[in-house]
């Protein structure tokens, strides 16, 4: 299950880089038509859609690499048991959210295809494509959460800034 889920971690920040890459490769194609004699069309609207799903899909390497910003300002004044108590409550609701999310983003993306939704601009492009990578995104967030949950019941630390290395269930 961890070779799964390490593998499904990669290739969801494989695809964040890479719509990442996209993005710049597509302003830098609205940019050749300030120089040359073309026009580019729609490259705002996916560069957009690259842009979301890039963001959604590095949420879940971000929180393992502890990368995310958390505000420790009143969680570093704690008593060791108050500070622990602060973070599985923030575990929580931030599980509960993440969760929320995932379940509301996947159900966007379904309705999206059962209804054949296109988007808007000059290429019609099915609506489900960028919502169901944001929905893949949000989806490994959530379990990413969800992985925390034995890890501090264990005894072990959320990750955070600074942190070398990845959180597993051998840390």
């Amino acid at each position: 299950m961890r070779r799964a889920l390490d593998s499904f971690y990669a290739l969801t920040t494989l695809l964040a880089a890479c719509c990442f890459v996209a993005v710049a490769l597509l302003v830098l194609y609205q940019l050749g038509g300030q120089l040359f004699p073309y026009v580019p069309r729609s490259a705002d609207e996916f560069a957009g859609y690259c842009m979301g799903a890039s963001a959604f899909l590095g949420l879940a390497d971000a929180l393992r690499s502890g990368d995310h910003i958390r505000v420790t300002l009143v969680a570093d004044r704690l008593a060791p048991r108050a500070r622990r108590a602060m973070e599985w409550l923030a575990l929580g609701i931030g599980s509960a959210m993440a969760l929320w999310i995932a379940w509301y983003m996947l159900r966007m993306a379904w309705d999206s295809w059962v209804m054949n939704e296109l988007s808007s601009g000059l290429i019609a492009l099915p609506m489900w494509l960028p919502q169901g990578a944001m929905a893949w995104g949000a989806v490994a967030f959530a379990l990413a959460l969800l992985e925390l949950f034995p890890l501090m019941a264990a005894g072990g630390a959320m990750p955070g800034p600074g942190d070398t290395e990845e959180f597993s269930a051998d840390r």
